[in-house]
């Protein structure tokens, strides 16, 4: 894992200097997902394990799959990656390149974990309180968890905010064996 780490972040590295002077961050993050999602693929990654295609059929082979016209620097990066065997780490350099750009925007990612399913109106308040608490932009993942009986758990980087009942009901418990 370490050495795919350290593959991946110098190509998203310059791949995000190159979308940054480029003004073209969106259109890069939305490729680069895209290239993930591609290679995330039982077959594509097979095709591309394959020591019988040459680098450009392989590189021809994930271009095709994008669908329709791709920009010329999407292509570039691609053929280089086919070229030096580095098509594997593409979902790496689109996570690295999501962690720039949040920090490049000032947004970070929130997990909320809730008890139960939440409409829009209340996804909207939630991530609107969150954001005054925390004092960033927060880029919402909303995920279910019944056993926190009810409320919201929050994960914001390396903070966390507990308002769920469980928390509450261990917090309660933890005081009344003290």
């Amino acid at each position: 894992m370490a050495e795919i780490v350290t593959i991946a972040r110098p190509y998203a590295e310059a791949v995000f200097r190159l979308a940054k002077e480029q003004g073209k961050l969106g259109l890069w993050s939305e490729r680069l997902g895209q290239l993930s999602a591609v290679m995330g693929n039982a077959e594509v990654a097979a095709c591309i394990g394959n020591p019988n295609l040459t680098a450009k059929q392989k590189a021809d082979l994930v271009t095709a799959l994008l669908g329709g016209a791709v920009e010329a620097d999407v292509a570039n990066m691609i053929q280089v990656l086919a070229g030096s065997e580095r098509l594997a780490v593409l979902p790496e350099i689109a996570i690295f390149f999501e962690s720039l750009k949040s920090a490049e925007e000032g947004v970070k990612d929130a997990v909320i974990f809730s008890a139960f399913p939440l409409d829009d109106a209340q996804q909207q308040k939630l991530l609107s309180d969150l954001e005054a608490r925390f004092k960033t932009k927060l880029r919402p993942a909303i995920k279910l968890d019944p056993e926190l009986i009810g409320g919201v758990r929050v994960e914001v980087g390396d903070q966390v905010l507990d308002a769920s009942v469980r928390g509450k009901l261990a917090t309660m418990a933890a005081a009344l064996r003290n």
